[in-house]
C-alpha cells in the first residue's frame, strides 16, 4: 500500500510541478510580448500582432536556449576554486 501511496504522491508532484512551469511560461511569454511591443513602438514602429508574438517566441526561445547554456559558463573562468567545491555539469554529460 505504501508503494500505491509513494507512486501517486509522485504523480502529484509531477502534476503541481508541470502546472507551475506552465503558469511561469505564460507569464514570461506575457512580458515578452510587452517588451517587444513597447520597444517597437518606442522605435516608432507599429508591427501587426503576427510580428510581435513571433518577435517574443524567438526572444523566448533565445532565453531558454541560453539558460541551457549558462550553466557551463558559471564556472568564472578558475580552473580551482577557494573552497574546493567543483561544479557538476550533469546537462552535458
Amino acid at each position: 500500500m505504501s508503494s500505491v501511496r509513494s507512486i501517486l504522491r509522485g504523480l502529484l508532484a509531477s502534476a503541481i510541478g508541470i502546472v507551475v512551469v506552465g503558469l511561469l511560461a505564460t507569464v514570461v511569454f506575457t512580458v515578452a510580448i510587452f517588451v517587444v511591443s513597447t520597444g517597437a513602438g518606442l522605435a516608432g514602429y507599429e508591427p501587426s500582432a503576427d510580428f510581435v508574438v513571433l518577435s517574443a517566441a524567438l526572444v523566448v526561445v533565445a532565453v531558454i536556449l541560453t539558460g541551457g547554456f549558462t550553466p557551463r559558463l558559471s564556472n568564472s573562468g578558475s580552473e580551482d576554486s577557494s573552497d574546493g567545491a567543483t561544479f557538476d555539469d550533469r546537462t552535458y554529460n
